[in-house]
């Protein structure tokens, strides 16, 4: 399942949101134009190696992506879910609570897998705080979703709440499949990272209080 679009009303440009999507394209196209050789290098500095942790890395990975489909994947979920937690507390608010997001995230990946030797890179661990953000603000909401029904493919409005939880469950018992693997040398998707970064952007949204305006508008209706 595809998510495209929130029924939820935007109120306010999403500046940092938009910010956010353009800083991940580019940097996304300046690795596109390394060499093999000087991509892997760029990625093993910027990106997460728990065996060999540099705390820098815990910010830098995750303006960093491994292919087109990862990119887009992540901004798209990005764009749907990022605007209206943007929209509630506020541009400056939503930078902090996405960075945090996104440590959080990486703090939990590198606890799962101390001694893996492969680096781990991406925004999905940030998105997934927003993602947590969203359901506990907009449980609600529904999202327009494009969905397979076997050889068919339709949209669909499912509420944000089952669509949210589905998708963290996934997240939860891969990562707990995963567990069972000895090879800290393969590569692999950082599922601890979306569980923490999904957890704790649940648990810290609610230090961003919502724009007073926000009250305002549904205040007037």
């Amino acid at each position: 399942m595809i998510p495209l679009r929130s029924t939820e009303r935007i109120y306010a440009p999403a500046a940092v949101t938009t910010g956010l999507i353009a800083l991940n394209t580019v940097v996304f196209l300046y690795q596109a134009t390394m060499s093999p050789y000087a991509l892997n290098q760029f990625v093993e500095q910027w990106g997460i190696v728990p065996d060999q942790l540099r705390m820098v890395s815990l910010l830098t990975s995750m303006f960093l992506h491994g292919g087109w489909m990862h990119l887009i994947g992540n901004m798209l979920f990005l764009w749907v879910f990022g605007r209206n937690v943007e929209d509630l507390i506020g541009g400056p608010r939503f930078t902090v609570f996405y960075l945090v997001c996104g440590l959080v995230s990486a703090v939990v990946q590198v606890i799962a897998s101390p001694y893996s030797r492969v680096p781990t890179i991406g925004a999905s661990g940030a998105i997934a705080g927003v993602m947590g953000a969203y359901l506990i603000k907009f449980p609600r909401a529904r999202i327009i979703t494009l969905v397979p029904i076997f050889v068919f493919i339709t949209t669909m409005e499912i509420p944000a709440a089952w669509l949210l939880l589905y998708w963290f469950g996934i997240q939860f018992l891969s990562g707990v499949g995963s567990l069972a693997m000895t090879d800290y040398s393969g590569g692999g998707v950082a599922w601890f990272a979306h569980v923490g970064g999904f957890l704790g952007g649940m648990l810290l949204i609610r230090l961003f209080p919502a724009r007073r305006r926000w009250r305002n508008w549904y205040a007037d209706e």
